[in-house]
């Protein structure tokens, strides 16, 4: 029996009568005269079920997690830095997210990145290479931006939403129309919908989803891209200029600095994906080595989102110059043709569905293992029943997961309707996860693991590019806070109208 997978047989079918079973080279056996039906289950040498997933499956996931609703205020963030900052800025981002995923990809398996024990998430990833307290900083950070990520996507959606009416109320009645609505019951309605979803027991389970979710991505990305080309070919407004808004469109000059520093955590926040990388991988079947075919999901991920990132960011901004919406297609710089908008707003949804629960899986994961390790022999936790499904088979529930799940798809869907702002909250994940995560953990992680000399031109290097990220990460995180602070002054909780 090979090392990478271990057969075990289960009887599925027939009555037993006394007698014994004998296994004849196959999957069927003759049992006190009657034949039973046998179906192995392979599992993988750590005893899991046999992973199926491939560089297409990783890559779909990779895209559902990178182009999200960050790509929406691309226009925005290029508007606020020039036509010569911001497609330098992405192109930046883009080399140090992909340069990093390789990095990364490498710790799955440790100490040897072939042949070493597997790391089933970031956390263990860290634990096992570094330990000690960044084990904690990591756990926090990443559990905590996934929360944030999931009530950003929350915010995203019910926009969305809100704008198909809007731009049916616009067609109906003009553009004059105030056609205000309020954004809570989207809210409410998202949240239902991943209340359902959530019970989908872990990451391999939602590949459908994950693929659906990207082409509706690459959908309202194409969506968005043509729209704005059309519009900037259009005569008659300007198409932005070198430095982007300037001094003058603010009362001071400290206004213009932290729009800036805000733009930039909207560009973080639209590469980020390291933190779910380590769970998309353990999806991935072997040979070839899962790291090999990670690093060719996360180039090819990384490189569709880029150039879809500069089309949709440059295309937007030639359209409406230094005066983007923040969200490309719900701040209403498109009114017509109005079946199109709704068409792309319908696509962002869906993709946000998908999304929120690639970003979730990790976070349920986590609480769900500590919890059966904490508390061995409760039912409540352990015991699974199963369910029938007309056309679907059995599906197996589990009171924990049932209640906990449940449970934080209300709380972020009521901080959602707390804090429903795009651009501030869209930069403050973007600040708090794109450092730590992208940067400082996979690099410190790769200098442990190759025993990388201290003082080479690569140890060097690499410390150069944590001192610069953590600078920049340091400056949107600011300015995205002055931003939420500001919003905050004239808001009133859960009465946001659009």
């Amino acid at each position: 029996m090979s090392r990478e997978s271990v057969i075990d047989y289960q009887i599925t079918a027939m009555e037993l009568e006394t007698g014994s079973i004998e296994l004849h080279g196959g999957n069927r056996t003759l049992v006190a005269g009657k034949e039973i039906m046998f179906s192995p289950l392979i599992t993988d040498e750590d005893g899991q079920p046999q992973r199926t997933g491939n560089v297409w499956t990783a890559s779909s996931h990779v895209i559902t997690a990178v182009i999200g609703s960050g790509v929406l205020s691309l226009a925005w963030s290029m508007s606020q830095l020039g036509w010569i900052a911001g497609p330098l800025v992405l192109l930046g981002f883009s080399f140090v997210t992909y340069y990093t995923s390789m990095l990364l990809a490498d710790t799955y398996r440790s100490p040897d990145p072939v042949t070493g024990r597997r790391n089933y998430t970031y956390t263990d990833a860290v634990t096992a290479i570094l330990g000690g307290k960044k084990v904690f900083l990591c756990g926090m950070v990443q559990y905590l931006n996934l929360l944030g990520t999931a009530i950003g996507y929350t915010i995203t959606a019910s926009i969305s939403m809100v704008a198909i009416g809007r731009s049916d109320c616009f067609h109906e009645k003009g553009r004059e129309s105030p056609c205000h609505i309020s954004n809570n019951l989207y809210m409410a309605i998202f949240g239902a919908i991943q209340v359902l979803l959530s019970q989908i027991p872990n990451f391999s389970k939602i590949w459908w989803l994950s693929i659906l979710a990207a082409v509706m991505s690459l959908t309202y990305s194409f969506i968005g891209l043509g729209l704005g080309i059309g519009k900037a070919t259009e005569k008659g407004h300007s198409h932005g200029s070198l430095g982007g808004v300037g001094i003058a469109g603010f009362q001071n000059s400290i206004d213009k600095i932290w729009t800036v520093f805000q733009a930039l955590g909207n560009i973080a926040f639209a590469y980020s994906f390291s933190m779910i990388l380590i769970e998309i991988q353990d999806t991935v079947k072997s040979p070839p080595a899962e790291n090999k075919t990670m690093k060719k999901a996360s180039l090819i991920g990384v490189m569709v989102t880029t150039v879809f990132y500069l089309s949709v960011g440059c295309a937007g901004y030639a359209a409406f110059g230094n005066h983007a919406p923040g969200n490309l297609l719900t701040g209403f710089g498109f009114y017509n043709p109005f079946w199109l908008v709704d068409i792309a707003n319908i696509c962002i949804v869906i993709h946000l569905v998908g999304a929120y629960q690639v970003f979730c899986q990790p976070l349920y994961a986590f609480v769900e293992e500590w919890s059966a390790n904490t508390w061995t022999k409760s039912c409540f936790i352990h015991n699974e029943y199963k369910l029938p499904i007309p056309g679907l088979g059995e599906f197996k529930l589990n009171l924990f997961r049932l209640v906990w799940r449940t449970c934080f798809v209300i709380f972020t869907t009521v901080v959602s309707m707390v804090l429903p702002f795009f651009n501030a909250i869209m930069g403050v994940l973007g600040a708090i996860a794109f450092f730590p995560l992208t940067v400082y953990f996979p690099i410190q992680m790769h200098i442990t693991q190759t025993k990388l000399r201290k003082w080479s031109f690569k140890w060097v290097t690499l410390q150069l590019m944590c001192v610069l990220c953590f600078f920049v990460t340091m400056a949107a995180l600011v300015g995205s806070i002055a931003g939420v602070v500001e919003v905050l002054q004239h808001y009133t909780p859960f009465k946001t109208r659009y």
